[in-house]
């Protein structure tokens, strides 16, 4: 008889899964590669090769709405006073599946296109030279709080237009809305999040209408007139995608910071090797993600019923696709438990895959290969100075703080 999830180990609420669920995901992937968890009600789904077939399948997706109902699925009804969060977050591409995703995905992408993240990189790199200034000679400081959270805030901020006196207010609102996004949010969590989201969608609606009446360069505006084939994005679409962005990259790409710093603090020798030779930073970046990822489950919901390693999964079940699992499985990577910075080729899906890979995904590794550089060049002797504590979230997965000494 199959162990249970829990007896396996995979207890997303302990502290110590949290900080190194690896032990657990290789049993997993070794004992019960399709295993339902009745503490989460998801199927954890293990295996490289699974999870990426998965992925882009379009049997799954990141919602059900545009099938059936929630009573046709066998779920019940979110409560009404959650309306104004899932009004926000099924406006963004994140949570649509096609027709609708493929026609505003395809609008987003004619603004938010390679050649405009490229131009950002200039911007960028003055803004990380500015915070390491701040920091520089500091002696100890929280690396998370000094350089990790301001830099993604600013640049998503300086993106949209965001003006100077109000970018205090986008961290705690990003913050509060990925409370949601956890497997078992508290009522408080729940509360948050719906305020954080009434409050942000309000303050983009009235942004969005004063950048229609004077348009600048930033994106907001520059999303409001992108036409193709006679369609725009609604506002809801536009206040959605703004909202993902914010969120995807604050959350995501300061996680993904700070556990690749504590990855390299435990691991001299690599961090020593990228310290000589900065070269390396592209394929160090891409490796930083896949050996400890800082999104380390996504779910999709079963539209069709099917069967995968013996196991019947219905309609209606909810997958949580292990990417963190994936990314370390020795089927896929040749010694996935080494960290290897120069690893090429390195199919990690820690951005995901099919037609929801991550938009942003440009801008993220060009963000962390500036901060890795920068930090690397001028402060070349930055060392640990105490073990850091994890934040008790699972899904968006990452240090509470990284005390170190330049």
């Amino acid at each position: 008889m199959t162990a249970t999830a829990a007896e396996i180990g995979f207890r997303p609420d302990d502290p110590a899964f949290i900080a190194d669920p690896y032990p657990v995901y290789a049993e997993l992937r070794e004992r019960a590669p399709v295993l339902y968890d009745e503490a989460t009600d998801h199927y954890l789904i293990s295996r490289y090769e699974d999870v990426s077939a998965l992925l882009r399948d379009r049997r799954f997706g990141r919602t059900y709405l545009h099938v059936a109902t929630h009573a046709e699925m066998g779920r019940p009804e979110p409560p009404a006073w959650h309306d104004p969060f899932w009004d926000l977050i099924n406006a963004g591409i994140l949570d649509m599946e096609p027709p609708d995703h493929t026609r505003v995905r395809r609008l987003v992408s004619k603004a938010f296109t390679p050649r405009y993240v490229e131009g950002l990189r200039p911007r960028v790199q003055a803004i990380m030279d500015g915070l390491v200034d701040r920091v520089a000679g500091a002696g100890e400081f929280d690396l998370l709080a000094e350089l990790a959270e301001p830099l993604p805030v600013t640049v998503i901020a300086d993106m949209l237009g965001i003006p100077e006196e109000d970018r205090h207010r986008l961290r705690p609102w990003s913050a509060d809305i990925c409370k949601m996004y956890e497997l078992n949010p508290s009522l408080e969590m729940q509360r948050d999040a719906v305020r954080a989201s009434i409050e942000f969608a309000d303050y983009l609606r009235a942004l969005l209408a004063e950048r229609r009446r004077r348009p600048g360069e930033d994106l907001i505006s520059q999303l409001a007139q992108v036409l193709d084939e006679g369609e725009r994005l609604s506002e809801s679409e536009l206040v959605g995608t703004c909202v993902l962005l914010l969120n995807a990259g604050h959350e995501a790409t300061v996680n993904a910071t700070g556990i690749a710093w504590w990855t390299l603090f435990r691991n001299p020798d690599a961090l020593r090797r990228l310290r000589e030779d900065r070269s390396l930073l592209p394929t160090a970046v891409d490796e930083l993600l896949r050996y400890d990822t800082p999104a380390p489950m996504f779910e999709r919901w079963v539209l069709e019923g099917f069967e995968l390693h013996g196991v019947e999964i219905p309609r209606g079940a909810e997958l949580g696709l292990l990417f963190a699992s994936a990314n370390r499985d020795p089927a896929a990577f040749d010694r996935p438990d080494e960290l290897d910075l120069s690893r090429e080729p390195n199919p990690h899906l820690t951005f995901g895959a099919g037609i929801h890979f991550c938009l942003g995904a440009p801008l993220g590794r060009q963000e962390l290969q500036v901060s890795f550089g920068t930090i690397l060049e001028r402060l070349p002797g930055l060392e640990l100075a105490e073990e850091p504590r994890w934040k008790p979230g699972y899904v968006l997965r990452g240090l509470a703080e990284l005390r170190v000494r330049a």
